[in-house]
């Protein structure tokens, strides 16, 4: 059964309806042994080719393995493939859910021609899995798997972003295919064009967004099913990719260095903050949330 709403007018749940889902306790990362910029597929990247330290890279991708480590994830690695430079920010090739019984996994469709290889191996590395593996029809042109959806923490409701990577019409087959209620929000800003660049949810009744990343629809959208939302400001959502941080336990967050107004905000509401140094990967638009897939 399909459940799609985009404005609060066509909202037919409350979160306490929703089915629970328990919080993912591992995280795949795949080795930055090829991450590079080598092309412009978002704003960030511009002027970026070729700058990248990948010493100083290795390093900061090895400290954010420590920190979900440190926040008690079972981490598990993946070796980065030649040829492709991006495969390293491993939560956009596919989709993981989990029913308390057993787990699925929809494939992503990649939007740029250079990363759509990326599917395959991360599709390889999940029939290594406990895992069953789901594919959208022809009729769905692009999805980026959790870079634009994201779970609601605990529950059974999928947030789902469209406007700059991901088709709207691939929402009404995973709702099919996962049977799930989807919130779907259109994104505005291409700085923003994955929905893990302006949405970093908490925990059940909180979430963190950059408000100028969404239409008016949509900003009203998620007011109405989280009781708590922390503003970021543009600075430190542009520049320093705060809505791109994780907080996989609904405690601890982990963020990029530097977001100093958010993280008072974080700690003000209890969160207990892990500053990380991400800045090599942040000159390819992506940070904390993009470098890692959360499954069960």
């Amino acid at each position: 059964m399909r459940n799609l709403f985009s404005e609060q007018s066509e909202q037919n749940v409350t979160i306490n309806q929703l089915k629970e889902m328990p919080l993912p306790g591992k995280v795949l990362m795949v080795t930055p042994d090829h991450f590079d910029i080598l092309y412009e597929i978002n704003p960030h990247m511009a002027g970026n080719i070729g700058t990248v330290d990948k010493e100083r890279a290795q390093k900061q991708w090895e400290q954010l393995a420590e920190g979900f480590t440190a926040a008690g994830l079972e981490v598990t690695t993946l070796q980065g493939t030649e040829g492709f430079p991006d495969m390293v920010f491993c939560a956009n090739q596919s989709l993981p859910c989990y029913d308390g019984e057993s787990c699925k996994v929809i494939m992503g469709k990649m939007h740029a021609e250079q990363r759509r290889g990326e599917v395959a191996q991360i599709e390889g590395w999940w029939n290594s899995q406990d895992c069953e593996v789901l594919h959208l029809s022809d009729a769905v042109v692009t999805f980026e798997g959790m870079g634009d959806a994201i779970w609601h923490p605990g529950r059974r409701l999928l947030w789902g972003a469209y406007g700059y990577r991901t088709s709207r019409e691939a929402y009404a087959e995973i709702s099919g295919l996962l049977d799930v209620p989807v919130a779907l929000l259109e994104l505005t800003d291409p700085r923003f064009y994955h929905l893990d660049t302006c949405f970093c949810t908490l925990n059940e009744k909180s979430v963190m967004i950059y408000p100028g990343a969404f239409s008016e629809r949509s900003l009203e959208l998620i007011d109405s099913l989280f009781e708590q939302v922390i503003r970021l400001n543009e600075h430190e959502a542009a520049d320093l990719f705060a809505g791109n941080a994780t907080c996989p336990d609904g405690k601890h967050v982990l963020i990029q260095q530097g977001c100093d107004v958010v993280n008072e905000q974080l700690r003000d509401a209890g969160f207990e903050v892990m500053e990380l140094d991400t800045s090599e990967f942040l000159k390819s638009g992506g940070s904390v949330f993009c470098m890692k897939l959360l499954y069960w």
